[in-house]
């Protein structure tokens, strides 16, 4: 048992969901994810999705976009990404990370490579927005052959059919996605997302993830009732930046939504 199903099995058993927050490695700084994993972690993080940063992210709003592009502008590459993950366990940080990047760095850096070192990072997962499942057999391959998670979305106009091609290829826990759209802080959630949960619970196992929108106490308990996981992205970088210190504002925004799980 992996790692990523390790923590879902564990929370289960105590009848709660896993937070999951999600971090741009490089934003506000260089190396600033080095201190705001652990503060993440010190106030309640479960999993800690650790994104890498690209020039064109198709599936991020603007919040993530700006700081994906802050942290490009820092300096901050794949290869960085990965030496911080091994840093982070370096200095005793023990919950699963879940690497989030595009696959046009992936390929540049080469699959077995990338692969490799994932393992050597003890990166415990990776999902690959714009990498259709169809198309990822290497990659997952590679991937499996370390014991690494791949994980994939799952937006809520799947058929039943595409839902039994992404399932066939998951593994770790399928990310949801709450609504049609990029990530981004939301008003509220879609009326019909505990329908969806509950439609893709009928058909698998695997801890089920929701991420895309949530931003508050009250949206993260409303997810937390239906789901496994509660993953909350441009509402925490929303507030890191805000912040006059950054841990800080990432410890108390962590801490305002975890007994929402």
């Amino acid at each position: 048992m992996s790692r990523i199903a390790e923590t879902f099995e564990r929370l289960r058993q105590t009848g709660r969901a896993a937070l999951m927050p999600y971090l741009t490695i490089g934003y506000p700084e260089r190396e600033s994810a080095l201190e705001l994993v652990p503060a993440l972690v010190e106030a309640g993080a479960d999993l800690v999705e650790l994104g890498v940063p690209f020039s064109d992210p198709l599936a991020d709003g603007a919040t993530i976009q700006a700081a994906a592009q802050r942290a490009l502008d820092n300096g901050v590459t794949l290869a960085l990404c990965l030496e911080q993950a091994a840093l982070l366990r370096d200095r005793g940080v023990n919950v699963p990370f879940v690497l989030m990047g595009y696959y046009n760095p992936i390929y540049q850096m080469g699959l077995e490579t990338f692969a490799q070192r994932v393992a050597e990072a003890d990166v415990d997962g990776v999902i690959v927005p714009d990498l259709p499942p169809e198309e990822s057999d290497e990659l997952r391959a590679l991937l499996q052959a370390q014991a690494i998670d791949t994980v994939f979305l799952l937006p809520p106009t799947s058929t039943d059919g595409r839902l039994a091609t992404v399932l066939e290829r998951t593994s770790g826990f399928l990310y949801l996605v709450s609504l049609l759209g990029v990530t981004g802080a939301r008003d509220r959630l879609p009326l019909d997302l505990t329908d969806f949960v509950a439609r893709v619970r009928a058909t698998t196992d695997l801890p089920l993830a929701v991420g895309f929108g949530i931003s508050t106490l009250d949206q993260a308990a409303r997810v937390a009732r239906v789901a496994d996981g509660v993953i909350v992205g441009s509402a925490l970088i929303q507030a890191i930046g805000a912040g006059d210190d950054p841990v800080e504002a990432a410890r108390e925004f962590v801490e305002g939504l975890r007994d929402g799980v």
